[in-house]
């Protein structure tokens, strides 16, 4: 249950008809994610592995969006990943609504992710976290989670970012 007092619905495929939604939903953590447009968003949602959303009395306040290997995407760190091995899901990205931080929506997303990648056999899970400028939240929130460090590197004019990994 929420803070206030609102409970957790279902985490649920998302659906083409969520897409405003969930533009709505990154635009407030483009600082630490990247911008998305609708062809965008449609593009990763049509090409995603997993991608689901999860509601708060009715209402999308969650998603998160993975992709399996061999994606056309043009994200440096997707193709970090592509480039060097097989059998995993990239997290691109996971959203939580300002206003319903802190109750355990992403750990709940991520459970259900672990929970979809090994039905189907994949052995880990990667994504990338912000050291230069330092996203904290995303950095402690992965390390609890047991996310290993399996390289860095420079990208969008210099913001650095550490590459990870959970096997799973």
């Amino acid at each position: 249950m929420h803070k206030d007092g609102a409970s957790r619905g279902p985490i649920r495929p998302a659906a083409l008809d969520d897409l405003d939604e969930l533009l709505r939903l990154n635009a407030q953590w483009e600082h630490v994610t990247s911008f998305l447009d609708h062809d965008a968003l449609a593009h990763l949602h049509a090409n995603a592995a997993y991608h689901r959303v999860v509601e708060m009395d009715s209402r999308v306040v969650g998603f998160l969006l993975a992709l399996a290997p061999g994606v056309a995407y043009e994200s440096p760190n997707y193709r970090w990943f592509d480039a060097r091995s097989d059998g995993f899901l990239y997290i691109d990205r996971i959203i939580v609504d300002r206003e319903c931080q802190r109750a355990g929506l992403g750990e709940a997303l991520y459970d259900d992710l672990i929970a979809f990648a090994r039905q189907r056999g994949v052995g880990r899970l990667v994504c990338e976290v912000d050291m230069e400028p330092h996203n904290v939240a995303s950095d402690v929130f992965h390390a609890r989670r047991g996310f290993l460090e399996v390289g860095t590197q420079r990208i969008e004019g210099g913001k650095r970012v550490s590459l990870r990994e959970l096997a799973i």
